[in-house]
């Protein structure tokens, strides 16, 4: 019983991760309409910001500054926050399709930039050895997931609080008046690039925690961790949940997290040896399909947001 609580309590440990994650990308396309397909990218920069940080020094790689983790995770989002505002830029004049062939450009150079600068990221070894939170607990399994879960927990609170505020203020309701009608929005005085740029950085931080977060919740990071197939769980989380609604993105990483999860347990269990390597495919195809039949049921996802374009072009306004 013990064993699978500890069990449960890291499954949702790393959900929420995942939900802070998702809660970044829903500023950016849910409130602002940046189609964001760099995802992984940006969680690695805060995952590898954050070993770098909070690591003890090792010959293999740069950085080890033993640093308290709570100043590695800010560390994490301030390097996140700095490389969007780099790309961002140059990329936010583009629109659609072009901003994401850029952003996915983006992030697997950056996939490919820690892979092969060995000595500043350990190169296809990664970084092992990324202290944990709570890590005097860990002889006590039940304890340690307990209290790393608070931990998740209250962080992704304070980013869903922080963005339900946001959102709803007059800056919030003038990203979604952009994303809705920039002609319109823009004719009431607002700066469509000043407004884009902010949410780009701050959803970008967001996705460098989140990579932080796992980080100290694996202990070890490597460059394929941040493969494209990141950014597809991310974006299935809130497509599902429900693009502009927060309450969506978390619900939505919670749901596709735990259909992930029991779908490679379930393939384990029933593919025979040879067929094991092409597990990974399978659960893809698997979450496609849920992802397809979704929107056919529910278009707007679980909780999907109900607001009219009228109404987000006067409240720009006022």
């Amino acid at each position: 019983m013990t064993g699978l609580l500890s069990y449960l309590c890291f499954f949702a440990t790393v959900a929420l991760s995942y939900g802070v994650a998702t809660l970044g990308l829903n500023l950016q396309w849910g409130s602002a309409g940046l189609f964001n397909v760099g995802v992984a990218g940006f969680a690695g920069v805060g995952a590898y910001a954050a070993a770098w940080i909070t690591a003890a020094p090792a010959a293999a790689h740069w950085g080890g500054f033993a640093a308290p983790i709570a100043l590695g995770w800010l560390g994490a989002m301030l390097a996140a926050a700095l490389v969007a505002a780099v790309i961002g830029a140059v990329t936010l004049r583009l629109r659609a399709d072009y901003l994401a062939i850029t952003t996915f450009g983006a992030a697997v150079t950056l996939q490919l930039l820690a892979l092969d600068l060995t000595a500043l990221t350990g190169g296809p070894f990664g970084i092992a050895f990324i202290p944990k939170p709570f890590e005097a607990l860990a002889d006590r399994p039940l304890a340690f997931g307990a209290a790393n879960l608070a931990l998740a927990a209250a962080v992704t609170a304070a980013a869903f609080l922080a963005l339900e505020r946001l959102t709803q203020s007059p800056w919030g309701r003038v990203l979604r008046a952009l994303r809705e009608d920039e002609a319109a929005a823009a004719s009431l005085g607002k700066a469509p690039a000043r407004f884009r740029l902010q949410a780009f950085v701050i959803g970008a931080a967001l996705i460098g925690l989140s990579g932080a977060m796992q980080a100290q919740f694996f202990g070890f990071i490597a460059p394929d961790n941040y493969l494209p197939v990141f950014t597809f769980q991310v974006w299935v989380m809130l497509v599902v949940g429900g693009a502009g609604n927060n309450r969506g993105a978390l619900l939505g990483a919670v749901a596709v997290w735990a259909l992930w999860t029991l779908s490679g347990t379930a393939l384990a269990l029933l593919l025979p040896g040879f067929w094991q390597a092409r597990g990974a495919a399978l659960r893809v195809v698997a979450i496609g399909v849920v992802l397809a039949a979704t929107l056919l049921a529910r278009p707007r996802g679980l909780i999907g947001e109900r607001a009219t374009v009228s109404r987000h072009v006067a409240q720009a306004g006022g």
